[in-house]
């Protein structure tokens, strides 16, 4: 999941021998008019709906780092919270993952583009175009690295 008040990405895949394949994606936006408890409740139930019906063995979060962004920072806050929340209701562990990380696994370098590592969601999931919005796509890289980083530390076999 790549956590964001304003909009949530979602995504859901499964490993299929050495492939993943796509479940789902979507991303859940909230007006910023709204007032902030709303916003919340909409991000909580859209999560909820998402992890009841995909039932994940885990959860894979973009790890924020603000460090001059206060207001941002608290914000996106809520929303990994809303999320840690619904994944700890359901005993799914969460993992996070930096970007550096996720663009690492994926790229094979850690200060790759956005582009780039949209471009290898879509090869890995063996999908015919991009995802639309780059919330998703952001969430699916996430959950590819999660799979990548547990094909490096499961012993052979498993």
């Amino acid at each position: 999941m790549d956590p964001g008040i304003a909009n949530l990405g979602l995504g859901a895949v499964e490993e299929v021998g050495k492939d993943a394949r796509l479940l789902a994606s979507e991303v859940v936006r909230t007006p910023a008019r709204q007032a902030q408890e709303r916003r919340v409740l909409t991000l909580k139930r859209a999560t909820d709906a998402f992890l009841d019906a995909h039932r994940p063995h885990a959860l894979a979060i973009e790890g924020q780092f603000f460090h001059q962004q206060r207001d941002v920072s608290f914000k996106v806050g809520q929303a990994v919270g809303v999320v840690m929340l619904a994944a700890a209701e359901r005993d799914v562990p969460v993992y996070a993952y930096g970007p550096m990380q996720v663009k690492q696994a994926l790229v094979g370098n850690g200060r790759a583009h956005k582009d780039q590592v949209t471009y290898m969601v879509r090869a890995l999931l063996q999908l015919t175009r991009s995802p639309v919005d780059h919330h998703a796509s952001d969430a699916l890289a996430l959950a590819l690295t999660h799979l990548s980083s547990r094909r490096l530390t499961l012993p052979p076999g498993r």
